[in-house]
């Protein structure tokens, strides 16, 4: 078996999110879906002292994130029907909506909020790794489109040595589902768990 990952680069990332919108076009994605979101974290505080002047510690960094296919997805686990499932070929998650019968686990226990429900579709619905590009030997339409080359794409063993296992707030405890997702961390990056890091663009990423 070959597992792919996703490695991400929050030193070169800016945010514009290309690699968002990307993924909505290619995907033809409605209004309320992204399979690739990307966060906006903020930390610190704006203060006035006694003579009125102004200091700052607040700095942001962008994280862009779509599912990560983890080892030990939790999606997979809480599907009564195995709708949710993992390519023995690829590792790559994804729903085989014959058997979906839209019931909201796989959302509820995913802790990325990768898988959402489409009530109109009446499945869930998903990022799949872009599985029909990957075996013709091309990349997720989100890496090819990032203008910063903040995203690659490859097997587990290539991304892991690029970075180390996504780890950063505002993303959990990493040893729940080993996600296969790899990241180099920006100077401002918090570590995940971190209390004082705010995901300031919430309707976004919900």
């Amino acid at each position: 078996m070959t597992q792919y990952a996703f490695y991400f680069d929050g030193t070169r990332c800016t945010g514009c999110k290309t690699c968002e919108m990307a993924c909505k076009d290619f995907k033809d994605l409605d209004l309320g879906f992204a399979y690739r979101k990307v966060y906006e974290v903020t930390t610190g505080e704006t203060t006035r002292d006694a003579e009125g002047i102004i200091t700052t510690s607040c700095v942001s960094y962008p994280l862009s994130m779509s599912c990560n296919h983890c080892d030990d997805p939790a999606c997979v686990k809480v599907c009564p029907t195995t709708a949710m499932h993992k390519d023995p070929e690829t590792g790559l998650v994804s729903v085989d909506t014959a058997k979906c019968i839209g019931c909201g686990y796989c959302h509820m226990a995913c802790p990325y909020n990768a898988p959402k429900v489409d009530r109109s579709k009446g499945h869930s619905v998903k990022c799949d790794g872009c599985a029909d590009r990957v075996a013709a030997g091309e990349k997720p339409v989100c890496v090819e489109a990032c203008p910063a080359r903040a995203l690659d794409f490859g097997t587990v063993e290539e991304m892991s040595a690029l970075g180390r296992i996504a780890d950063i707030a505002p993303l959990p405890d990493p040893a729940y589902t080993t996600p296969n997702l790899y990241i180099k961390p920006s100077e401002d990056a918090l570590p995940f768990g971190a209390p004082n890091g705010k995901v300031v663009n919430p309707l976004e990423v919900e």
